[in-house]
């Protein structure tokens, strides 16, 4: 179904741009990262879905908690994209202390490009977005997420951290 892989590629990228975020920022712990995803939906895909009595997808935020470990403080790495799951690669083009941005292209099951956007507020806070356009599993797909994170405290608990790798 196109609207299925549609939504598993954007679940796919918002799983992992919503990753404590990177470049030398953040705090070592426990955060709470939400994030809302909007699909603009091919009007075919719409009409289907609409004509089988299906709502169409809505933005909800969604919020999981993460363990960022000290790597990740220390990195100066935007968010991996594991190349294998999404096709996609990030290359960072602007980074600052209090801003990073990076470019995102993707050439496997999801063919296209996209911007990746993350404002740091001190190191216990930041907010983010991202934007993909192209194709998802064939299927036209337009993409954009928006995500904060928030640090809880030291002690991640039985969360464990993120598995950090670089490109």
């Amino acid at each position: 179904m196109t609207v299925r892989n549609i939504c598993l590629g954007a679940m796919a990228l918002s799983a992992i741009l919503t990753a404590p975020a990177l470049a030398k920022q953040g705090k070592v712990g426990l955060w709470n990262v939400t994030s809302t995803t909007e699909m603009a939906l091919p009007p075919k895909d719409a009409a289907t879905m609409k004509a089988a009595g299906q709502s169409l997808p809505a933005a909800k935020p969604v919020t999981v908690q993460m363990c960022m470990s000290q790597a990740e403080v220390d990195s100066s790495h935007p968010p991996h994209l594991d190349p294998g799951s999404t096709g996609c690669t990030t290359r960072t083009t602007k980074q600052t202390a209090s801003e990073m941005t990076a470019e995102m292209s993707c050439n496997g099951n999801m063919k296209g490009g996209g911007n990746i956007r993350i404002t740091y507020t001190g190191n216990e806070h930041y907010v983010g977005s991202y934007t993909f356009k192209g194709t998802s599993f064939g299927a036209a797909a337009n993409i954009t997420t928006n995500f904060k994170g928030d640090w809880v405290k030291a002690d991640c608990g039985k969360v464990q951290p993120y598995k950090l790798r670089t490109q």
